[in-house]
């Protein structure tokens, strides 16, 4: 465990609770893609079916767990709970995800560390994740105005991707058996996806004004 790492959970810890908390707080999900959402659930599942079968720490496991069991309530808030699912922007949020998870399994088959089933799901995680945000930049593309909550929310976890490419790159010249190659090219991929978001997130910021994404 690395500084890099750490902080990088941290701010993707910071992420989820900034959701729950827009969530819980107002009873609305406007702004947020269910769709993004649904793509980390089955990402955090496909990562994580080694749960109960590796423990490396206690650290690692509790991580995994709250993961699994935060990606899920938000996609059964917004789906299921009655206040929550009124505000969400249906229309707004309709990327075709299904075949990102389509690109992301057959990619996983082709370039993978192992061949085991384990390892397969792990490779697809990783792929799929690369790409799990676009649906939600799409998303805020589309609906211009943003709140507050939803900007912090899709800033930190822009940010515990970027930091987590430090972390590969610490562990490069740290670690004598390092390889890591498929999560960094995944990572530096996904990072790139949010030049857009961060520019934008920069000039609102300097300018101290409310950030709007252009169609």
């Amino acid at each position: 465990m690395n500084i890099f790492r750490f902080t990088g959970d941290m701010f993707h810890l910071v992420s989820i609770l900034l959701l729950l908390l827009k969530i819980y707080a107002t009873k609305s999900c406007s702004g947020i893609s269910l769709k993004t959402q649904e793509l980390y659930a089955v990402v955090f599942i496909a990562r994580y079916l080694n749960l109960f079968t590796i423990v490396i720490s206690v650290y690692n496991s509790v991580m995994k767990v709250v993961f699994i069991a935060t990606s899920l309530a938000i996609v059964y808030y917004m789906r299921w709970h009655p206040a929550v699912k009124r505000s969400y922007d249906r229309d707004l949020d309709s990327f075709k995800y299904q075949f990102l998870v389509l690109f992301a399994f057959i990619l996983a088959l082709f370039v993978h560390d192992k061949f085991t089933v384990l390892e397969i799901f792990w490779a697809f995680s990783i792929y799929l994740e690369a790409v799990a945000i676009l649906p939600q930049l799409v998303l805020l593309q589309r609906s211009g105005n943003v709140d507050n909550l939803t900007v912090q929310y899709v800033f930190f976890l822009g940010a515990y991707r970027a930091l987590y490419i430090l972390n590969w790159i610490y562990r490069y010249f740290t670690d004598a058996h390092f390889n890591g190659w498929i999560s960094c090219i995944s990572g530096i991929l996904q990072t790139a996806l949010y030049a857009d978001f961060f520019y934008y997130y920069f000039i609102s910021w300097k300018t101290n004004s409310k950030l709007k994404l252009p169609a």
